[in-house]
């Protein structure tokens, strides 16, 4: 039966991590209805964030040649030119800072604070309002090569607020993107691009956590499906998601998050 579990949880993961509606939201009424002592761990959980972490790096696999190019270009060359390529990685540090201090120094009471249905179902409406605002006032005219340096910083300011359950990474720092004029697509991929360096922090930081006892050899057969599923599916998902936004608004997300947070109240505060 874990095999199951194993797919299902890793789909859930796939799709909740890159649509804009909040992971903690499904896994808090997934993990509701689904009890697996040896899925309901750190490990798998961060089995699952190396799968999501590969369906980036594949779907993406041009525009990480080109920051990984454009990282030793800028060490060995000299200097930051107004290139985009050569301008990306530095972009992606940018933006990454803001979260990258609030996890350091305050990741621990953060997460002994704001872990409650509660905040999830704050942030999820809020999450909703804000798509709503930011897809009527943005102008949506801008493609990401001219993204500048104080535009990273506001959307990796923005995804401080992602630390709170039910605000959704991805959801947060496209609006963030929408409000500094950025097409729907364009704010997508830098979105995506952004969650490279914080995920890949996060899953190393969790290895560090994980106990050996935990690595037994059903679990490592579990997990390999896992972690297979959830890259499969996210690719897929990262795909539909950049299709849909060519011609769709965020407001369709919000309506959903909406209902979600519905849910939510009905199940735990009702």
């Amino acid at each position: 039966m874990e095999y199951i579990y194993s797919i299902i949880l890793a789909t859930v993961q796939a799709i909740t991590e890159f649509l804009p509606i909040s992971s903690s939201g499904h896994l808090i009424i997934l993990h509701k209805v689904i009890s697996s002592e040896l899925l309901d761990s750190l490990a798998f959980d961060v089995i699952l964030h190396a799968g999501t972490l590969l369906a980036v790096l594949i779907y993406f696999k041009r525009d990480v040649a080109n920051i990984v190019k454009g990282f030793f270009l800028t060490i060995f060359k000299g200097g930051i030119t107004y290139e985009f390529n050569r301008q990306l990685p530095w972009l992606l540090i940018i933006g990454t800072v803001p979260a990258a201090l609030v996890g350091y120094f305050f990741g621990g009471y953060i997460e002994q604070t704001f872990r409650s249905v509660y905040f999830v179902i704050g942030m999820l409406v809020i999450g909703g309002i804000l798509f709503i605002i930011f897809e009527k006032i943005s102008r949506k005219h801008r493609n990401l090569d001219s993204m500048t340096f104080t535009d990273a910083l506001v959307i990796g300011i923005f995804q401080v607020l992602a630390f709170i359950p039910g605000t959704s990474r991805s959801g947060i720092t496209i609006a963030a993107g929408l409000m500094n004029g950025f097409k729907r697509v364009e704010a997508a991929r830098f979105s995506f691009l952004l969650s490279l360096p914080i995920v890949l922090g996060a899953t190393i930081r969790k290895i560090t956590q994980v106990a050996s006892s935990d690595l037994s050899l059903n679990f490592i057969f579990v997990s390999i499906l896992g972690a297979a599923g959830a890259a499969l599916i996210g690719y897929v998902v990262i795909k539909f998601f950049l299709e849909f936004l060519e011609k769709h608004s965020l407001t369709y997300f919000a309506v959903y998050r909406f209902i979600l947070a519905g849910i939510l109240a009905l199940i735990f505060l009702v």
